[in-house]
């Protein structure tokens, strides 16, 4: 018996560390101060490529991770991106599954969303 409850409060308590674990990484996801994620600043000259990103990206309609404004000149706040051919700041590629961010695509108020 003594086993069983050895056990089940062990079984708990990786449970717990494994719950907990997730919810840090979700909210570390984008660093709100510095709007970076891997360190790479998410702003500026971005490149889209169908291999060798530097991030995997999924476009949703709600609970982004970054709010995304498309601009043709200055992307130089959190969250503008310039969409270039070549000299990118950094390159994304598309995906439906196993992002490394979620998106949300917008006319105004980029950024990391509250």
């Amino acid at each position: 018996m003594k086993d069983w409850i050895n056990l089940a409060a062990f079984a708990v308590a990786l449970l717990m560390a494994i719950l907990i674990s997730t919810v840090v990484n979700a909210e570390d996801k984008v660093k709100s101060e510095s709007c970076t994620y891997k360190d790479f600043k998410l702003y500026g000259k971005v490149q889209i490529v169908d291999s060798s990103p530097d991030l995997k990206v999924k476009q949703v309609d709600a609970f982004a991770d970054l709010h995304v404004q498309r601009v043709d000149a200055f992307p130089d706040a959190c969250g503008k991106w310039q969409i270039v051919d070549a000299f990118p700041n950094f390159k994304v590629q598309f995906v439906d599954s196993f992002p490394d961010l979620e998106v949300k695509f917008v006319d105004a108020f980029p950024g990391v969303p509250e």
